[in-house]
């Protein structure tokens, strides 16, 4: 549909050119990774995003003659989770506008050509107000390199995951940044490229994750309702206090009352504290909404836990695109040792 790939590992480099996307449309944005690695997604053709200026010095001597764009830590605090905000002053991800100078020497040094700059905020911009600010901060730095073909303003916008929960106006937002942009575009003396990175916009939303209850227990003050799944399926609400939506698709109409949904795992492990579901019974399945970008690609296998299956509906037909787990799929890497003889079997 036009869309290009953000990557932030080799390995998902070598995916999205698996997938059949063009070098040219993918950018390799990684994190405290060795210039190794970078210099791989150099071999791939992919545009690279360099976030430090150690590696920006390190890659300015290997690869002088490739275009490179340049990550900016802008120094916004952005949705409020500090887990998913990342272009804070505290934040380990691009290089502070403070540092500007620096990174000027390095490119002036080493030759390098900067082809892009690039900025992210995080997860979770309530309005388009914080855009623009984070915007206004890349447009003041873009104007001192001269030779640049685009300029991309990341992500981080919100999606609804609870009923009249606030989302970004995409609408309203486009309108703002078009309007800025072009003014900027006429100052600069060209047109760039505009670049946004919508991802969970996209697809969170697409995504749907079902398990079933193994148990309905009742404690003193609470009742449970423990499903054949865990954070390791499904992370985001004991990694950061996510919020995803849960209904009782066996019974959808049945009569509301208060749970606290959680997961097989040996440690706590809650999908959503005291939450108002249609009556759940054992064996009844539910559905946990809003897993479309992060139930496949954050599962492990914790506790040697199998990983479930992936289905995709298109024009309302289903079909299988990853098949469920199996034990063989745990044992596959390791390494069977004899303790008598030492012989190794693979």
């Amino acid at each position: 549909m036009g869309a290009g790939l953000d990557t932030v590992s080799i390995q998902e480099v070598l995916l999205g050119l698996k997938a059949g996307f063009e070098p040219q449309d993918i950018i390799y944005t990684p994190n405290c990774v060795g210039i190794e690695e970078i210099g791989m997604a150099v071999e791939h053709g992919v545009r690279i995003n360099i976030d430090n200026i150690s590696i920006l010095e390190q890659f300015g001597q290997l690869y002088p003659h490739i275009p490179i764009c340049i990550r900016i830590n802008p120094h916004i605090m952005a949705g409020g989770n500090r887990k998913t905000s990342v272009g804070h002053i505290d934040s380990k991800f691009g290089i502070s506008i403070h540092q500007m100078p620096h990174v000027h020497h390095v490119v002036e040094a080493t030759g390098l050509k900067v082809e892009g700059l690039h900025m992210h905020t995080g997860s979770g911009i309530l309005d388009s107000e914080v855009f623009l600010i984070g915007a206004e901060i890349l447009f003041n730095i873009a104007r001192d390199f001269k030779d640049l073909d685009y300029l991309d303003f990341g992500s981080g916008f919100k999606v609804p995951y609870k009923t009249d929960d606030i989302e970004t106006d995409i609408e309203e937002l486009g309108e703002k940044i078009s309007e800025r942009f072009n003014t900027f575009c006429q100052d600069y003396g060209r047109d760039l490229c505009l670049i946004f990175e919508p991802g969970k916009f996209l697809v969170s939303e697409a995504g749907y994750f079902f398990a079933k209850v193994n148990v309905v227990k009742q404690t003193t003050s609470t009742v449970f309702a423990g499903l054949d799944s865990g954070l390791n399926h499904l992370i985001r609400p004991m990694f950061y206090d996510a919020y995803h939506e849960i209904i009782n698709v066996s019974k959808p109409m049945g009569k509301p009352r208060f749970y606290t949904v959680v997961g097989y795992i040996c440690e706590t492990d809650t999908f959503g504290a005291n939450r108002r579901i249609a009556e759940i019974n054992e064996g009844d399945i539910v559905c946990l909404q809003h897993a479309g970008a992060y139930c496949a690609t954050m599962a492990s296998n914790y506790n040697s836990r199998f990983r479930p299956a992936e289905v995709l509906v298109h024009n309302g037909k289903d079909y299988l695109i990853r098949r469920r787990e199996t034990m063989d799929d745990i044992l596959r890497n390791q390494v069977e040792i004899d303790a008598f003889s030492g012989e190794v079997t693979v």
